[in-house]
């Protein structure tokens, strides 16, 4: 039985609407990256992002998080935000019960604040951008603001550093929101596309923002 009328988890009302352009308004990119944190690839790119003074958002999952908590406060500490991406990745949460959404979004948040030691989760992000009307809904009353992207690198397809960095070349515009992950598999073409793609976007006039 569907329970939409059981109490949301706890936490401040936010837009229900997707966010996939960031709300600072002129000349900005926000990054982000998915399905982390990985002891090999996290830390490459916090250092990439740290020598060039960059913020990012990553949306990690729970399972990650509780196997890499010392990285999840890395983050925090490097200044950047945390994205809730589910527990276990599960594509087809936007179509459970109510129930079953609220417990699959706390759990997956509250493994994040853990391991973080009290970092806020501003976001949520649905595995493989599965959304539904229940799941925008539900994530925006527990408080995490539904983040989708504007531009989808396909870096998951390990297409090449050059195919990663051309598809944030070819469809940047201000405002954008973009998609990489630090996990999910090898990401050294990642982190080789990022390291260029930074310059090149100051270089456009591009300055570096959440999404929100």
């Amino acid at each position: 039985m569907d329970t939409s009328s059981s109490p949301p988890p706890v936490g401040p009302r936010v837009d229900p609407t997707l966010l996939t352009v960031t709300r600072a308004g002129g000349r900005t990119v926000s990054l982000t990256f998915d399905d982390g944190p990985t002891a090999r690839y996290t830390p490459q790119l916090l250092a990439v992002l740290a020598r060039d003074r960059v913020v990012a958002t990553f949306c990690e999952i729970g399972q990650q998080a509780q196997a890499q908590p010392a990285l999840v406060r890395r983050v925090t500490a490097a200044g950047h935000r945390l994205c809730d991406h589910t527990i276990t990745h599960d594509p087809t949460i936007g179509s459970h019960t109510s129930s079953v959404m609220d417990q699959q979004l706390r759990a997956s948040r509250d493994v994040l604040v853990a391991a973080s030691g009290g970092a806020p989760v501003d976001y949520f992000r649905a595995p493989d951008g599965n959304w539904t009307p229940a799941l925008l809904r539900r994530s925006a009353q527990a408080g995490m603001q539904p983040l989708g992207w504007t531009i989808d690198t396909r870096d998951w397809t390990r297409s090449g550093t050059a195919a990663i960095v051309n598809s944030v070349e070819a469809h940047i515009r201000p405002g954008a929101v973009v998609l990489f992950h630090d996990g999910g598999g090898p990401r050294d073409q990642t982190v080789a596309a990022v390291t260029q793609l930074i310059p090149w976007l100051r270089s456009q006039g591009y300055t570096f923002v959440f999404p929100s």
